[in-house]
């Protein structure tokens, strides 16, 4: 069982940046694939980045050169530094494994980009 709490979201104008985190708890985070997603209104929630337990990334071509995932195995945390936001940008943003696992969504935190 894995338990993931996210943080950092807010509001911040076109062009700004944005730290989010993720805390896990429960079995070995170090092994685990993870991957950021997020859901806009009225939209399908989607994977945006992703990590291996090695390090590897890998990102939805919308946010190539802009977002950066890392992680902090010793933190049991993965990160997701997202630079130049847009509005469309705008998002609730959730930490899951890759692949995702249904029980292991969280509340997610909130993105929006907007002047």
């Amino acid at each position: 069982q894995v338990q993931l709490v996210e943080s950092g979201g807010g509001l911040v104008q076109p062009g700004g940046s944005l730290r989010l985190s993720c805390a896990a708890s429960g079995r070995d985070f170090s092994l685990l694939a993870m991957g950021w997603y997020r859901q806009a209104p009225g939209k399908q929630r989607e994977l945006v980045a992703r990590i291996t337990s090695g390090g590897s990334t890998n990102y939805v071509d919308s946010v190539k050169g802009r977002f950066t995932i890392s992680r902090d195995n010793a933190k049991n945390t993965v990160y997701l530094q997202m630079n130049s936001l847009k509005p469309e940008d705008t998002a609730v943003y959730y930490c899951n494994t890759y692949p995702s696992v249904r029980r292991y969504w969280g509340q997610g935190t909130q993105v929006t980009v907007s002047s």
